[in-house]
């Protein structure tokens, strides 16, 4: 990228091709072998994405989930100032990282910031894992300036790989499929059903946008697929099977 490239606004043009997916579900098979592989992956291409909604340089967003901090190491590298809230120490150090020292401890549920208080809040692949959907989108949207972004993406119930590390049996049951791979592998998955994960669908997060008075969409497509997929989401049912992670872009109104 040049400064060509860039926009009168600050923001970069991004090109979801078919090209861009089929590398990034490439990357995705080697999450348990490689981990820094596909996070690293996939962190450098939200980044890039991100940047067509939003300048970065300089500033303030805050990583909602981002645990060993992948994704607040390209922020910065693309000279955002993060910060990175996580509910799990553990998940902070995976993968032989150190705890990111801008990362604090806290609830999506409630984060600890006060309202307002951010230029861009964001989350990859978190809200699936929290009991109390709306209310962590409710917390992305009270934590962002008027004039902020709120970026926030999730994998659906319904797709492929709904169940994560369970999948495809997910679709016989989350419970169902959580309780044979503790049969198969003599522990829990790490995202147990009902535990640290829940089914999340594309219907109820687009019905709690449309309830808002205080956000409009900017973007709402599927995350990973080409962008002549984006219509998908306005097809109720064919939607939460195919669409696989769901991408709302926000902004915050005054």
């Amino acid at each position: 990228m040049t400064s060509a490239d860039v926009r009168p606004d600050g923001t970069v043009p991004f090109r979801a091709t078919l090209g861009r997916s089929a590398g990034l579900f490439a990357a995705f098979r080697a999450e348990q072998s490689d981990p820094a592989r596909f996070y690293g992956t996939l962190a450098r291409d939200t980044v890039a994405q991100l940047r067509s909604y939003t300048p970065l340089d300089g500033r303030l967003v805050v990583d909602v989930g981002g645990g060993p901090g992948y994704f607040a190491d390209e922020l910065r590298a693309a000279g955002a100032r993060c910060l990175c809230v996580d509910s799990d120490a553990h998940e902070m150090r995976l993968h032989g990282r150190e705890a990111d020292t801008h990362g604090i401890q806290g609830s999506a549920l409630e984060l600890p910031l006060r309202s307002g208080a951010v230029d861009v809040c964001f989350s990859s692949n978190v809200l699936e894992h929290v009991p109390d959907r709306a209310r962590m989108a409710d917390e992305m949207v009270r934590v962002t300036r008027p004039g902020g972004l709120v970026y926030l993406s999730y994998t659906l119930w319904l797709s492929p790989w709904g169940g994560h590390e369970t999948s495809p049996w997910h679709y016989l049951g989350g419970s169902y499929a959580a309780e044979r791979f503790a049969r198969r592998h003599g522990r829990r998955p790490k995202n147990d059903f009902g535990r640290t994960m829940y089914a999340a669908h594309a219907g109820e997060t687009l019905r709690w946008v449309r309830g808002r008075t205080d956000v409009e969409p900017v973007d709402i497509r599927p995350r990973y697929l080409p962008g002549w997929a984006k219509p998908v989401v306005r097809v109720p049912v064919l939607r939460e099977f195919v669409t696989w992670n769901l991408l709302l872009v926000l902004r915050r109104l005054g």
